[in-house]
């Protein structure tokens, strides 16, 4: 049995990276998706609040698990028995980011290999900075999350409010 790891902060999740989930589901037999407890960059939602609106968003795909985590990428993949990681790719920036982390994972964890993934061109503009910021300033995030998401967005920064979007 093939597991992968897809980590991340996912604050909050989007298209793009339910994208990436799912199309990495289809070529390991079970995926976990981590959900990293302690990002360096500030965090909008809590570990526990980015795990529940992750697992809604895979939740129809039984070979997906989301969890959080703490401490290296390479030793959470460990414990859960990957030998990939997978990574998603939008711009040549990204891959940059992701060849540095690789080699250092590989430094690390000499068993553990990097697979990316091409986002798929209409998710390729997103990242949850943009999709926070766009939703802080009451614009319409339809296409870009899951309502679930929206809805949860909508209540951090406009309280009661509603923005509508699609899943």
């Amino acid at each position: 049995m093939k597991t992968a790891l897809y980590p991340g902060a996912f604050d909050p999740v989007h298209n793009g990276h339910i994208d990436i989930a799912s199309r990495a589901a289809l070529i390991f037999d079970e995926l976990v998706v981590g959900v990293y407890d302690t990002p360096a960059k500030q965090t909008t939602f809590s570990v526990s609040e980015r795990v529940q609106l992750m697992r809604e968003a895979l939740s129809e795909w039984p070979n997906i698990h989301v969890a959080s985590y703490s401490g290296l990428t390479v030793n959470y993949a460990r414990q859960v028995g990957a030998t990939v990681v997978v990574r998603g790719l939008r711009v040549y920036s990204d891959f940059e980011l992701e060849y540095q982390m690789a080699l250092a994972n590989r430094k690390l964890a000499p068993e553990m290999d990097l697979i990316c993934l091409m986002t798929s061109l209409q998710y390729s503009f997103l990242s949850s900075t943009i999709v926070k910021e766009i939703a802080k300033l009451g614009g319409c995030v339809d296409g870009m999350v899951p309502s679930h998401v929206a809805l949860a967005l909508s209540r951090k920064y406009h309280g009661d409010a509603v923005t509508s979007a699609k899943p």
